[in-house]
């Protein structure tokens, strides 16, 4: 049954979502008014009804669910819980909603909200910078932060910028500019270009970070697994009172000079059992980008597992 009212809701713009609904479910799908008549196996029709309860349940919520959506409650299967995930909302801006949109992205978020310092480890789409992003943001906004510090090691560039044009932050801007999309999306640009004219958001290097004590900041050191593990040190060192730290990386695309090891790999073995420490692991399912960014991920682990095939 759905609500009166609610029905261009949950059915999306032009049905686009009942008929991806009917796609993914082996069930016949019958809409009369605002009933929904399922038939078919036993199994098929359960997994509809997780479906349709969970496009209802976000709807009744103030959610615009998309095809997507319908997509990723089926992925969850039949435990119901795609609804608790996907209508986890961090931060809502421009009424575009932001939330974790897998139960291990759902996990990453619980534990940044939960512990002091987090480590994001995943590879590449699975959200790992752009929900930490909207997190620091959100903690900005309620004022459980006064800063948001982001940072990440310029390996490229050999850490000393000096031969790159112009001045610091000119020279640093191309290796930020992952961090900038995520905050563009996330804070208005005449807002934004007043937090960095205050100090209240905070772009630098990794290196820029020696000496310091980060209190009531929320930091986030994006590609740690380009760190060694003396910068990986250096920086958690600089945790201060009231402050938060989000660590990701990807331990498949290690920039690193041949034969040292990263930081983020360090990390692993050595905090493992640190109280107030958490790890999260992300992995393929978690790739929230198109398919083919999910088949890409797959041929390369496919590759590292048999070396020298053709």
């Amino acid at each position: 049954m759905v609500p009166p009212g609610r029905q261009y809701e949950v059915f999306g713009d032009r049905d686009s979502v009942l008929r991806r609904v009917e796609e993914l479910v082996e069930c016949e799908v019958i809409v009369r008014g605002n009933e929904i008549v399922l038939r078919g196996a036993e199994d098929a029709v359960e997994r509809a009804e997780v479906v349709f309860d969970g496009l209802v349940d976000l709807a009744e919520r103030g959610n615009h669910p998309t095809p997507e959506t319908a997509e990723r409650l089926f992925k969850m299967g039949s435990s119901g819980d795609g609804k608790e995930v996907l209508g986890d909302i961090i931060l809502t801006h421009r009424g575009r909603r932001v939330a974790p949109k897998t139960r291990n992205q759902k996990a990453y978020t619980d534990a940044i909200r939960k512990h002091q310092v987090v480590f994001g480890v995943g590879p590449a789409g699975t959200g790992k910078t752009y929900l930490a992003v909207a997190l620091a943001v959100d903690a900005l906004n309620r004022g459980e932060v006064n800063r948001i510090i982001l940072t990440r090691p310029a390996v490229e560039a050999g850490e000393s910028l000096g031969f790159l044009p112009g001045d610091m932050m000119a020279k640093v801007d191309p290796y930020f500019r992952p961090l900038y999309d995520a905050l563009y999306e996330m804070i208005d640009p005449a807002k934004f270009g007043g937090h960095l004219e205050r100090g209240t958001i905070e772009v630098a290097p990794l290196a820029f970070m020696r000496g310091r004590t980060l209190n009531d900041a929320f930091v986030i050191l994006d590609e740690a697994q380009n760190t060694t593990p003396q910068q990986m040190k250096m920086f958690l060192t600089r945790l201060g009172f009231g402050s938060k730290m989000v660590i990701t990386g990807d331990a498949t695309q290690v920039d690193l000079p041949r034969g040292k090891t990263s930081g983020l790999d360090d990390a692993q073995q050595a905090l493992g059992g640190v109280e107030g420490v958490a790890f999260v692991r992300l992995k393929r399912d978690d790739i929230v980008r198109s398919d083919l960014v999910m088949r890409i991920v797959d041929a390369y682990e496919k590759a590292v597992d048999q070396p020298g095939a053709s």
